[in-house]
């Protein structure tokens, strides 16, 4: 495992490199570097390495969350909240049940098997659209209008909608007795007791801190150790109770910067090393889930498919920026925003196919074809629209 984690590393610096040089995002060359040295190119990655990939991806994600969390102010929040609340979920129930209508017809499944369809793909992904955010962010690009924190808002609940329902859908093909209606209920309390969660356990840290002299550097350890509890928390009582962790997860940073100013600027330098080595396994081992062979299988009718529930997606987010005073190449860069896959169809992509649904490979390589297509496309046009769009 030493040496493929060296390989991971060193590749990913390189690939980093040459991709900013060519004005193209770096994420997009660590992705497509996984794709190569992972186990469906030339297998460089070693099994132990890819038996933790999840783990270590969920490492990344929280410590990517953090950073957007200590990013976030409450003044930018207010002012945008109305418009991130409106792209949290209607972009996603646009771009689902569209997809769920069209692969029905096109490729005659079931309507449950639409559904389960359409919501694996409907999820943004946060690995590709926050570390973006963040840095326009700190280079205050869109900051007048909070353009960046009403992706980063609206993207973190858009993955708790699209889960949900994929969930109520799997349910419902198993014959559990699964409420469609109840689950989509379960939404906003899995935000409100995630969002709690978050709250205490940043009180708690602030409390902690406060209290002792602790060095930056363990603090920095501190709150990550937590915010894998929570996650973990979630884990454990999804049968019981529902928590959306990573909104719990953002919401220990916001907090922090909100009470502790001072000391949140100076964890988010920490995080912003930190996030060195974090990305480069998030994004290499991302690509590494990637089966180019299987989406190749997805065929037109599967790019056609994406590509239909993409533009839903777009009338979903342009629908919810209406009222706003976001210019036409705003509201642009915003549906482009809102347009990359990876992190959701890598995690959740093969679940139909192991719990036995006839369409289960078929679900799995639209999964996939989704990552390949939206992926690199939605990095190179966020940077693009961003730097041209954006003021």
């Amino acid at each position: 495992m030493a040496f493929s984690l060296a390989m991971v590393i060193l590749l990913g610096l390189i690939a980093n490199k040459i991709f900013t040089k060519m004005k193209l995002p770096g994420l997009l060359g660590m992705l497509l570097l996984g794709v190569i040295i992972g186990p469906f190119g030339f297998n460089i990655i070693g099994e132990e390495l890819l038996k933790i990939s999840a783990d270590l991806r969920k490492i990344a994600l929280i410590i990517i969350l953090l950073r957007a969390g200590l990013g976030i102010k409450r003044e930018t929040l207010k002012k945008v909240g109305k418009s991130a609340f409106k792209l949290s979920f209607i972009p996603g129930l646009f771009e689902g049940f569209t997809i769920l209508f069209v692969s029905s017809y096109i490729l005659g499944i079931s309507k449950i098997e639409g559904g389960i369809l359409g919501f694996i793909i409907a999820a943004v992904s946060p690995a590709v659209v926050v570390p973006q955010m963040l840095d326009f962010i700190e280079r205050k690009k869109g900051e007048v209008k909070g353009i960046p924190t009403i992706i980063l808002a609206g993207a973190s609940i858009d993955d708790v909608v699209a889960i949900t329902i994929f969930t109520a859908f799997l349910g419902l093909y198993g014959g559990s007795n699964i409420n469609l209606f109840k689950q989509i209920a379960n939404i906003p309390l899995s935000i409100i007791i995630g969002m709690l969660l978050g709250f205490l356990v940043a009180i708690l840290l602030i409390y902690i801190f406060n209290r002792f002299a602790i060095r930056d550097t363990k603090k920095t350890l501190m709150i990550i150790g937590v915010a894998i509890l929570l996650t973990t928390l979630e884990e454990v009582l999804q049968a019981i109770i529902p928590i959306a962790s990573l909104i719990g997860v953002m919401t220990i940073g916001f907090i922090l910067l909100e009470k502790k100013p001072t000391v949140a600027e100076r964890l988010s330098r920490k995080f912003n090393k930190v996030w060195v080595f974090a990305e480069l396994l998030l994004f290499v081992l991302v690509g590494a889930q990637v089966n180019i062979y299987v989406a190749r299988d997805a065929g037109f009718l599967g790019l056609f498919i994406i590509t239909v529930g993409l533009i839903a997606r777009g009338i979903g987010v342009y629908l919810s920026l209406l009222g706003t005073d976001l210019n036409i190449k705003e509201k642009l860069f915003c549906i482009i925003s809102y347009s990359p896959k990876a992190t959701v169809q890598a995690a959740i992509g093969a679940v139909p196919l192991a719990v036995g649904i006839p369409s289960g490979e078929l679900i799995l390589a639209l999964a996939v074809l989704a990552i390949v297509i939206t992926a690199p496309l939605g990095a190179i046009g966020i940077k693009y629209a961003g730097e041209h769009f954006l003021e």
